[in-house]
């Protein structure tokens, strides 16, 4: 016996299913320093409007040109201690004695209603989040030679030589996990639009699987 065909109210039921499985996604964005993850964060705030996007808390001096609440939440020590023993940080790290933390109400929030979200942290607080959340889509952003990334990190101007060279150092280690990511961008020199492009179309594919397991931070 042939299945009968679906009728137009039966097919609109099914439809009304298939959207219904859209649950919002977490992006992770990782990489060392220096290979241009805020770069990359910004030129995705403006393609991805309707993104909520994480801001991390971090008890480090502010670099010239960021602004607080947009680039990083800027705390002193005891303010970042009092958060984290509330459980508020997703994820904790401290890096060359500075502290960071993603805040998780606000990314709590945006996924309870629907929104999709992107964090941008270190390769430390990605495996961080990676053992609670291991259904989120985790994107590593590589640069193209070790020669170029110490170049980028000289060029910043923010620390003295031996603080560099820690980073640097750091950054050879970090570059070996890359593995561990579901998938590996490349930020080349003068080629910030492709790296893009390749991160738009991964959020674009990610958007659309059939099965979407539910994210719970």
């Amino acid at each position: 016996m042939m299945n009968a065909l679906p009728t137009e109210e039966s097919g609109d039921a099914f439809i009304s299913d298939l959207r219904a499985r859209r649950k919002p996604r977490l992006f992770v964005i990782s990489g060392p320093s220096g290979v241009g993850k805020d770069s990359v964060i910004e030129r995705l705030r403006d393609l991805y409007p309707d993104i909520h996007f994480g801001v991390t808390a971090t008890t480090r001096a502010r670099r010239p040109g960021e602004i607080d609440g947009i680039h990083y939440y800027f705390i002193d020590k005891e303010t970042f201690h009092e958060r984290e023993s509330e459980g508020e940080f997703i994820e904790t790290a401290e890096v060359y004695q500075h502290h960071y933390g993603v805040p998780r109400t606000p990314v709590r929030h945006a996924l309870a209603r629907g929104q999709d979200v992107i964090v941008k942290v270190d390769v430390q607080g990605a495996a961080s989040i990676h053992a609670i959340a291991p259904d989120a889509t985790y994107i590593f952003l590589a640069p193209e030679s070790m020669t170029e990334l110490l170049r980028r990190l000289r060029s910043r101007k923010t620390e003295d030589p031996d603080a560099l060279m820690k980073r640097f150092s750091e950054a050879s280690r970090e570059l070996v996990r890359a593995r561990e990511f579901d998938y590996i961008v490349f930020n080349e020199v003068e080629r910030l639009s492709s790296a893009i492009e390749h991160i738009s179309s991964i959020i674009d594919a990610e958007r659309l699987r059939s099965n979407q397991p539910e994210i719970t931070i």
